[in-house]
């Protein structure tokens, strides 16, 4: 095993910040929200961190997936309602209709958050990464993320 080392020397310091910050109304799906969080104009400031989002909902979920085919997207939500259908399963929470107690599921399985690593700047992510907000429900309203960067500050030149 090896690595390569993505700063050559520990960086010194330490910030933070933290925002909130309101995703538009999606149908039910997998969508691509990476340019929304690459927005937060505070990541310039960091060296080398952490770049942490929670999902303040329980019928929705984030994950991370391929960025560049959007058959992968469609293909999960596929499976993810073959593995919490909304027929044929005798749900006992009912209340919100047919579609939320899967969505419950479906959200308890893939999660509400990511940590993802910040380097100079940018999230670190692999080439055909893409960070996804998956909306199980079929008519839902916006969805709140909590955003929180900690890391070493960028040094001056």
């Amino acid at each position: 095993m090896s690595y390569k080392k993505i700063t050559p020397t520990p960086v010194a310091g330490n910030i933070w910040f933290q925002a909130t910050m309101t995703l538009p109304a999606k149908g039910r799906g997998c969508h691509l929200i990476t340019e929304h969080i690459e927005k937060v104009k505070e990541l310039e400031q960091f060296k080398v961190g952490l770049c942490h989002i929670l999902l303040l909902h329980t019928s929705a979920s984030l994950t991370l997936n391929e960025n560049w085919d959007p058959a992968v997207r469609q293909d999960m939500e596929m499976m993810l309602d073959k593995i919490a259908p909304e027929a044929g399963v005798s749900y006992t929470h009912t209340c919100e209709g047919p579609d939320d107690m899967p969505a419950h599921v479906k959200s308890t399985m893939i999660g509400s958050e990511l940590t993802i690593p910040i380097h100079n700047g940018k999230l670190t992510l692999g080439r055909w990464q893409g960070l996804w907000l998956c909306e199980h429900r079929n008519c839902a309203g916006t969805r709140k993320i909590v955003i929180t960067l900690n890391g070493a500050p960028q040094t001056s030149k």
